[in-house]
């Protein structure tokens, strides 16, 4: 969940993802907005992120990172005071990015509209194994093609086995035409060297 505050003390809280952990590199592989749980867990969730916020006694834009246990127990695993890997899909997925956020956060303006615009997907682009060197985006045309589906390159000339280059981010109806589309681009898209 991130969480904006501002001077004042207000709060603006965005709607939790889910994250899907790449088990070979344990970094995000994808995460899915809105996340697939609960309205209870969704409530509790954003609760939690927002009491973890108050805690810093101080403004700014906050990723809280929770696991929920087999019991449905929610645990806070870690927090990062910034933007954050867990809200890039926020760029187009919602009505105010969390960079959007940030910027009004430490110019002291309003805060924005945390809405969902419609269902969304980031995929991580990271090295694909067996690659060193300076980096080529393999099928980059074919997945420009693809309607509501927004490439984000990072810029890093040189790639390596896992690392992140770039996210892709899907709007679709819901969470299986946002994954067929992750798998389409995946087929394509391919970090190499």
């Amino acid at each position: 969940v991130i969480v904006a505050k501002n001077e004042q003390g207000e709060i603006a809280v965005y709607p939790p993802v889910e994250m899907v952990f790449n088990p070979v590199y344990n970094l995000v592989d994808y995460l899915i907005s809105p996340a697939n749980i609960s309205t209870e867990h969704t409530l509790q969730a954003q609760k939690i992120a927002t009491q973890v916020t108050h805690a810093f006694h101080s403004p700014g834009l906050f990723a809280v990172e929770m696991f929920i246990d087999k019991s449905g127990t929610i645990l806070v695993n870690e927090t990062a005071p910034r933007a954050h890997n867990s809200g890039h899909q926020s760029i187009e997925g919602n009505f105010s990015s969390q960079y959007d956020m940030q910027m009004r956060v430490l110019l002291n303006l309003p805060l924005g509209n945390t809405e969902s615009i419609c269902p969304s997907l980031m995929l991580n682009l990271i090295g694909e194994n067996g690659h060193h060197g300076p980096v080529r985006y393999a099928g980059l045309e074919k997945v420009l093609r693809l309607k509501n589906t927004y490439v984000h390159l990072y810029g890093k000339s040189e790639t390596k086995p896992g690392r992140k280059m770039g996210h892709v981010t899907i709007l679709r109806n819901n969470s299986e035409e946002l994954k067929d589309t992750a798998d389409e681009v995946r087929k394509h898209l391919k970090v190499i060297s």
